[in-house]
């Protein structure tokens, strides 16, 4: 049997979404089983009820093959509990609305931003730093939460770009920053290869 520490991912019963997603391990017990976990789509933490295969065997139960599929084809979503910056301020309606999530979903909505899915492949994936003194530990983080960081840089910079166009600007003060902000796009695309649909890809003056 696999076993986990922490930072590494697990699909297993999201408590909050009510299906098996991809998690990242917070803590795991001495030998290597997730005690507590996150979830990697709403960021909901919660003691870890076991990994989706345990009961079969290591193999996929009935139904669960399709499950599993359909979580490697959803986006990530536009909001992420990684970029909370203050305490959840709750607005008093059946079920709480997290006011600060809403806010940043409503804008990103009206900006025209949408959610974004990473490749499948890379799913389930770690991203690894290893140094070149061999004596030194690695850093290993799952791809998803580097993926999140990338959409984050590519969403900024397409409200920066919507923002400079609705600026008052002299023409080519705008055409100057528009150029900075394109160069960004093409010095980014060496991620593209970390996106699912090539429409939410960095754009560079190249492309």
């Amino acid at each position: 049997m696999r076993t986990y520490r922490a930072g590494d991912t697990v699909e297993e019963l999201c408590r909050a979404c009510k299906i098996d997603r991809l998690h990242t391990v917070i803590v795991a017990d001495a030998e290597g089983r997730p005690v507590r976990v996150q979830c990697d789509y709403c960021g909901s933490q919660h003691n870890s009820r076991g990994t989706a295969t345990a009961s079969t065997g290591g193999q996929p139960a009935h139904g669960e093959a399709e499950r599993r599929r359909a979580v490697l084809r959803t986006p990530l979503p536009l909001v992420s509990e990684r970029e909370r910056s203050e305490e959840p301020v709750m607005i008093e309606q059946p079920g709480g609305v997290d006011l600060e999530m809403l806010l940043r979903r409503i804008v990103r909505e009206e900006t025209g931003l949408t959610a974004v899915a990473p490749a499948e492949k890379w799913r389930g994936g770690t991203l690894v730093l290893r140094p070149g003194d061999a004596e030194l530990q690695e850093k290993a983080w799952p791809i998803e939460t580097f993926f999140h960081k990338v959409v984050m840089i590519r969403n900024r910079l397409r409200t920066l770009e919507q923002q400079v166009n609705a600026t008052d600007l002299p023409e080519d003060v705008k055409v100057k920053m528009q150029s900075y902000i394109t160069g960004c796009y093409g010095s980014l695309a060496s991620f593209n290869v970390l996106f699912a649909e090539e429409a939410d890809q960095f754009k560079g003056s190249g492309d």
